[in-house]
Parts: C-alpha cells; sequence; structure tokens
C-alpha cells in the first residue's frame, strides 16, 4: 500500500450523473484506511490477503441502510468475487452526500457529492513478492465508500432500488480493482457491460443500462 496518493493509479468511479460523478479513485496513506469500517482492508487487508475466499464486509454510517440490506450487499459482492475467482479482502463503508463529498475533497480534491471511492490496496505482495500458484484465486484488497443518497436518486430516476444501485458501486469498485477501467469510451462499454454481466448472474438484473424510468 502506498504511503501517499499516487496520481498514476487514478481510474474514474462510476459515472451515472446527477452530482458528482468525477474520476478518481485514490490510494490513502497507511495509518488512514479509507473506510475505518471494522473490518479495515486499508490497515491490514494485506496481512488477510492470503484467503482463499472472499471476505466482505459493509458499516453504513448513515443509519438510514436497513442491516438486511447491508448484509444482502455483503453477500451478492461476495458472490461476484466468487463468479470471478477473486479472494481476498473487501471493506466498503455507505456514506452520506456530506461524508462522501469531504473524501472526494480529501482524496481527490474535487469538491461535491459523488457515486463510489475505490481505495484500491491490491498492488502490495501479501506473500513478500514471492508469486501466487497458478491455480490460485486472484486476489484483491479494497477500502470502497459508496453513497446513499446518491444511490437514492438514481434508483429514483431508473426505477429500480437503492440497493441495487449500491450493488453496482460495489461491482464498479471490484473491477476495478481487477483491472477494468472506463478511461475512454471503448473500455467503459466493456466496463459496464462486464457490471451487468455479473448482476444478471447475481439474479439481480441490468442496473447500469436499465433505462431511466423503468423498473
Amino acid at each position: 500500500m502506498c504511503s501517499t496518493l499516487d496520481p498514476s493509479r487514478a481510474v474514474p468511479c462510476l459515472d451515472r450523473g446527477g452530482p458528482g460523478p468525477d474520476p478518481n479513485a485514490v490510494t490513502p496513506p497507511t495509518d488512514q484506511p479509507a473506510t475505518d469500517s471494522g473490518l479495515k482492508a486499508g490497515s491490514n487487508g494485506h496481512a488477510r490477503a492470503d484467503l482463499q475466499t472472499p471476505v466482505v464486509e459493509v458499516m453504513d454510517s448513515t443509519g438510514r441502510l436497513p442491516k438486511a440490506d447491508g448484509r444482502w450487499l455483503a453477500e451478492q459482492l461476495t458472490k461476484a468475487m466468487t463468479l470471478l475467482k477473486v479472494a481476498g479482502v473487501v471493506g466498503a463503508r455507505v456514506v452520506s452526500d456530506a461524508e462522501m463529498a469531504e473524501a472526494h475533497q480529501r482524496w481527490s480534491g474535487v469538491s461535491g457529492t459523488t457515486d463510489v471511492l475505490t481505495f484500491d490496496l491490491s498492488d502490495s505482495p501479501a506473500t513478500g513478492g514471492a508469486p501466487a500458484p497458478a491455480d490460485s484465486p486472484r486476489k484483491v484488497a479494497a477500502d470502497v465508500l459508496i453513497c446513499l443518497d446518491q444511490a437514492e436518486r438514481q434508483a429514483k430516476i431508473r426505477g429500480h432500488s437503492a440497493r441495487d444501485e449500491l450493488l453496482l458501486y460495489l461491482v464498479h469498485a471490484l473491477l476495478h480493482c481487477m483491472g477494468h477501467d472506463d478511461h475512454d469510451e471503448p473500455a467503459a462499454t466493456r466496463m459496464h457491460a462486464e457490471e451487468d454481466r455479473l448482476l444478471l448472474a447475481l439474479g439481480v438484473g441490468v442496473v447500469y443500462a436499465r433505462p431511466e424510468g423503468r423498473a
């Protein structure tokens, strides 16, 4: 994990329109994990990156997300990681516009809220530089901030639930950690198609490409 912000590793957030979509995925200093979620992938994710199965924790800092939805999000992202043959630790924190705007400014230098901030911690080797066995799952370590207010706005526009929209944000963050980007239109098209492919496989259905006003 880098000890300073590294602009060369920046990747775009999910661009859904509305307040705040902007290119930003950042790497926090080691003493300040992004989510402080209790799982703290930002502080000990590498120590646990030898896990052969996914570990996901979702923490709600808004007090508005039903606990059942938080459990569902963790379960669905775990399933998505399994489908992608990915192991490791993801700590996600559900935040409000105010908290997201503060993080957006702090880590990206951009004012206003946004939908998702991904702190990809996967670059530091967990095995002291030794190559992983060929048949072992790919490892990720990430902290993710996802904005409930933004999800509620998009869900209302597009006619699906806020938890489906939040799951899209988590899948988007996971794909960034796996090397996907949406810096240009062809790459964005591929990435968003993969998001919806995974959401369909999970039984959720198309979320990113769902037309406005249609359930």
